[in-house]
């Protein structure tokens, strides 16, 4: 075989392995503030017992023994530990952080309570990694405001949905400089990814407010996303 031969088998791969490889999508960036990750605390257990936040949350959300649900940014896992017995053995929970030493804490913690039905997972800022239409419920708990890149965030996280299933949103209804973020540009982020609110209510005490979504519309493409004014 000639060298001139050869350079062009080369160059041919080389092309069709550069045509193969799929384009990184681009998604609108968010125009409001991001909050920066503070901790994997959001405070201490007992003061969040004491407010009785989480069974209010998890009675609105309607979980049950046998479903299968997914608790994304868990951090220490105060959620993943409450909602282990509350979807029972039958049942599944997949706790999510992006920061690797806290996913690391969360497994030791899984492990020593012996929590059977939870499984702990490393995500990246925006993409949680759950599998395809797995969990009736995906909880993102006083996290949203932390997303960096909400719509790419969302344009993934929304197919780990099972049919008829919902995201669970809990945060607080102040600006997102503030860790928190006012329900009306929430449901406008949700919306540009094609899914509506079931649910929006306060929660008993403080600023914290509880809102479902469900999948209402097909999956824009990423540059179709319209960013919402924050």
């Amino acid at each position: 075989m000639s060298i001139r031969l050869v350079l062009l088998l080369l160059g041919s791969l080389t092309l069709d392995a550069c045509r193969a490889a799929p384009a990184e999508p681009q998604f609108p960036k968010a125009h409001r503030d991001v909050a920066p990750i503070v901790g994997a605390s959001f405070s201490t257990e007992d003061a969040r017992d004491r407010v009785g936040e989480a069974e209010e949350v998890m009675a609105l959300a309607g979980v049950k023994s046998g479903m299968w649900v997914a608790d994304v940014g868990a951090g220490e896992g105060y959620y993943t530990v409450r909602l282990a017995p509350a979807v029972g053995t039958k049942g599944r929970v997949l706790a999510e952080d992006i920061q690797a030493d806290v996913r690391a804490k969360l497994l030791e913690r899984v492990s020593r309570e012996r929590l059977d039905n939870v499984a702990v997972r490393l995500g990246t800022p925006d993409d949680p990694m759950l599998p395809a239409r797995s969990f009736e419920r995906i909880f993102l708990v006083h996290m949203y405001h932390e997303v960096e890149e909400p719509y790419a965030f969302l344009w993934r996280l929304r197919e780990g949905l099972k049919d008829g299933g919902e995201v669970v949103v809990v945060d607080a209804d102040r600006p997102t400089r503030r860790h928190g973020i006012p329900p009306k540009l929430l449901v406008c982020e949700f919306a540009a990814l094609g899914m509506q609110p079931t649910k929006v209510q306060k929660l008993s005490g403080g600023e914290s407010y509880y809102a479902s979504f469900r999948i209402a519309a097909p999956r824009p493409r990423p540059e179709e996303i319209k960013a919402c004014k924050g």
